[in-house]
């Protein structure tokens, strides 16, 4: 690509700091920053008084793609991504059939580097049929094993709740472990104490007393103790109570951490008080729940014992969700919006804009070694999204990307807009319109020196 582009006075939100710049993209990568001379052969594009921020990186999304693509595609769902700013993701091992194999993940990738607009990774998925298997394999090379969502395919395959498959792939595993933790043991025993009183109509607030505070919390604590007994390097995924943030260090460096975590999005906007008007369409796993929950996630995302921000993008189509409790799917759309939630947060005085690139484009980057992503720096490649702060736009039914069409955000009027998307230098999203000329790449890992 010999395409030169010059974004020209925008706010530069990079490293702690913020700074009016010139910025030049050429061959895929950024070329220089500060201030740039004229070039008659380069297209100009005026970001004064815009934001300029490294391209969000999602380290959870389940795009639904091979086996489930009546919800959401890698295409659809990718496109979705770069008109909300995410220039790059992670994909979670729930497809079908279930990511267990170096094969599968193969193919995932292939598919990926045909339809996706955004930058590309995928974990491994684990489970107790394939660990002997992971453990005989070279993990070192991936972003990191997991095994979220794959409790859907039976119970009994979550990681957390089996402390001897744990402490087996802790004490052999050479990559990084994320698990979604819940003990499903607690669960069960609410499940049955909720349906004795309503039936197969549990309502819809009762999900967090279900998957409660109790369930996260202990299987949490049991997986830091064995992951710190075996110096294993565990990340827990989607964090959903306050109590948790309490496990976790914010006394040195995440390049330093072994345990890591991240909070999703919808865990830091609702809470249990909203299932009045949203029910089954705020219906995820972990639960919302109470209020204090979403307050104190994000006073540890502030204080750094949360290291990054993702969305858990699981969409479902409407009829998947609108179904009595038991039978209602878990999981919403967010991928779209995640940028937009958190520039809220920003305007209300939450969270510094530079907070909020630390924990949705450089801390991915860093705790997943992406190579040459995640900063505003020469030479690295251009991945970036132009914000306009002043431009009020409302999600609704026209504007939604998702291909299961919906929002649980839908009504919700955001003070700030996504003007452009650059992947790899590529502007693949300008004003409302896609250039999709080019794909995104597989996201690499660093070199152990690099």
């Amino acid at each position: 690509m010999n395409n030169r582009i010059i974004i020209r006075n925008a706010y530069i939100v990079n490293e702690g700091r913020i700074e009016v710049s010139d910025l030049l993209i050429g061959d895929g990568l950024i070329l220089e920053i500060g201030n740039i001379p004229e070039d008659p052969g380069a297209r100009v594009i005026d970001g004064s008084g815009k934001y300029l921020l490294p391209g969000i990186i999602d380290g959870q999304v389940h795009f639904r793609e091979p086996g489930l693509t009546h919800k959401g595609d890698l295409h659809s769902e990718s496109r979705a991504a770069v008109a909300g700013g995410v220039t790059s993701f992670i994909d979670m091992p729930n497809t079908l059939p279930n990511v267990l194999t170096m094969e599968l993940l193969q193919e995932k990738y292939r598919l990926a580097a045909e339809k996706s607009l955004a930058n590309f990774g995928f974990f491994l998925g684990v489970n107790g049929d394939n660990l002997d298997k992971i453990l005989r394999t070279d993990t070192s090379e991936l972003l990191a094993v997991s095994d979220d969502g794959l409790y859907f395919s039976g119970k009994g395959n979550l990681l957390a709740d089996n402390p001897e498959t744990l402490e087996k792939l802790f004490a052999g595993c050479n990559s990084i472990i994320a698990i979604h933790s819940e003990k499903e043991q607690l669960i069960e025993e609410n499940e049955q104490l909720f349906r004795a009183q309503y039936g197969e109509e549990v309502p819809f607030h009762c999900h967090p007393l279900i998957r409660s505070e109790q369930a996260c919390y202990e299987a949490t604590e049991r997986a830091i103790a064995l992951a710190e007994k075996h110096g294993a390097r565990l990340h827990i995924l989607h964090l959903s109570t306050a109590a948790e943030t309490k496990l976790f260090r914010n006394d040195i460096p995440l390049e330093q951490k072994n345990i890591t975590t991240e909070v999703s999005v919808h865990h830091l906007w609702f809470s249990d008080e909203d299932y009045a008007k949203w029910g089954p369409l705020i219906k995820w796993n972990p639960a919302i729940k109470a209020a204090k929950n979403k307050t104190g996630l994000m006073q540890a995302l502030l204080d750094d014992r949360i290291d990054i921000i993702t969305t858990d993008h699981a969409p479902h189509t409407l009829e998947e969700k609108n179904r009595p409790y038991f039978t209602s799917m878990s999981g919403a759309p967010l991928v779209q919006h995640s940028l937009n939630v958190m520039l809220e947060f920003y305007r209300e005085g939450v969270i510094g804009l530079e907070r909020m690139v630390q924990k949705m484009c450089h801390n991915p980057a860093t705790l997943y070694s992406i190579e040459k992503r995640g900063f505003i720096r020469k030479g690295y490649h251009a991945d970036l999204v132009l914000v306009d702060l002043d431009s009020p736009w409302t999600v609704s039914k026209e504007n939604i990307l998702y291909k299961c069409g919906w929002s649980p955000l839908e009504g919700t009027t955001f003070q700030s807009k996504v003007t452009h998307t650059f992947v790899n230098g590529h502007p693949v999203y300008e004003e409302g319109h896609f250039d999709e000329t080019l794909k995104g790449m597989a996201l690499k890992k660093k070199k152990p020196n690099g």
